[in-house]
């Protein structure tokens, strides 16, 4: 079972620790241009603090929004260590995330989304729980902050997906991770949909590199619509899980 690291385990050293290790920060966007600003400023602050070598990554997803004006202005404001990427159209969650983890040069990647439901300033929780054995470090939501209907649709797939792919994290769909790079060179991920974290998930646990679970905070989405409860969404995800299942744990296509 993937170990549980408590804040106050790490509080102590978090405060002053500087992470010994590179590190890619990239978030997937998707017509987030209004909580980008708060969370990139608070990234930049965060890792200035807490890690030497950085870079900060964002993936704009074909956003429909000024997404892309907000991003001009804030590459413009912090300079070459915000990279943005642009999809011309819409890719999809996996489709953002491959681009992210395929841009990322750094010994280690954190990744969580664009529209600011997690606090980027417990990322250096995650950092404190990296040794050299470690391979993943997955935050799980203390407590989910989204309508009922959300949580109750995100515990079935969470409690479905772990049963079927024999996955032991808790928590699935907390895209609030920190990843070894050369996990996921290794990985070779293919889905485009929200079933790249099943998939993920899977394969990292499957290198036989430690996995530790980290307890953070989740907060209610305040911009936007999420893509993934959308019936278009969760019809191409439920296809592309029923795939995975074949491939990954039936072993099908071999």
């Amino acid at each position: 079972m993937p170990e549980t690291v408590t804040p106050a385990r790490v509080a102590v050293r978090a405060t002053s620790h500087v992470f010994p290790y590179g590190l890619s920060v990239f978030f997937p966007a998707y017509n987030d241009a209004p909580s980008l600003p708060a969370l990139i400023d608070k990234t930049f602050a965060v890792l200035r603090e807490h890690v030497r070598d950085f870079e900060v990554i964002v993936v704009n997803d074909g956003s429909a929004d000024n997404t892309g004006d907000v991003l001009d202005g804030l590459a413009a404001k912090h300079g070459s260590r915000l990279r943005i990427i642009t999809h011309p159209e819409n890719r999809g969650y996996g489709g953002a995330l491959r681009t992210g983890f395929a841009s990322a040069t750094k010994d280690f990647v954190f990744y969580t989304d664009g529209d600011g439901q997690y606090d980027v300033g417990e990322l250096p929780l995650l950092l404190e729980a990296v040794w050299p054995d470690v391979g993943l470090i997955n935050g799980y939501k203390i407590r989910r902050q989204d309508p009922w209907h959300r949580i109750i649709i995100g515990a079935c797939y969470n409690q479905f997906a772990r049963f079927l792919f024999r996955v032991k994290l808790r928590d699935i769909d907390c895209d609030f991770r920190l990843i070894r790079r050369s996990l996921l060179e290794r990985a070779t991920l293919v889905s485009s949909s929200g079933t790249i974290c099943v998939e993920l998930v899977k394969k990292l646990e499957a290198s036989g590199m430690r996995v530790i679970e980290v307890p953070v905070s989740h907060y209610p989405r305040y911009h936007g619509r999420s893509q993934f409860f959308r019936v278009k969404s969760l019809a191409t995800t439920f296809s592309q899980l029923c795939r995975l299942y074949l491939k990954l744990v039936l072993g099908a296509g071999r």
